[in-house]
């Protein structure tokens, strides 16, 4: 998509303070935090929101979460607790139509999330 945000990261057009990338996913900073750690992780492929996967999206999903683990390990918040938020369509609170999980921990997050 060329107007896309995340692919523009994903092509280098715009920068990012990369975590961890592999052929399948890039994971990186997010740029307005609201956690002390706050990473995001994205498809390579573009696909608009969860509601939009495919039977053959399958293996980038499981890719994305088992990342997911291994990065709250390594980001040290493992231990004490983290979140992995998607947010699907307008009123999910998805503002980039490119799926994406944020992953969130260093603090006590509360629930009700929003």
């Amino acid at each position: 998509m060329d107007n896309c945000i995340f692919c523009k990261i994903i092509k280098g057009e715009i920068p990012c303070k990369k975590v961890y990338e592999d052929e399948l996913i890039l994971a990186f900073e997010d740029i307005n935090p609201e956690a002390p750690v706050h990473v995001l992780i994205i498809p390579k492929k573009h696909i608009d929101s969860l509601d939009s996967l495919e039977e053959e999206d399958k293996d980038i999903l499981s890719h994305i979460f088992i990342k997911a683990k291994d990065l709250a390990r390594e980001l040290g918040i493992a231990e004490d607790g983290y979140r992995v938020v998607n947010n699907c369509g307008i009123n999910g609170g998805q503002t980039v139509l490119h799926m994406h999980f944020h992953i969130l921990g260093g603090r006590n997050l509360q629930w009700p999330p929003g």
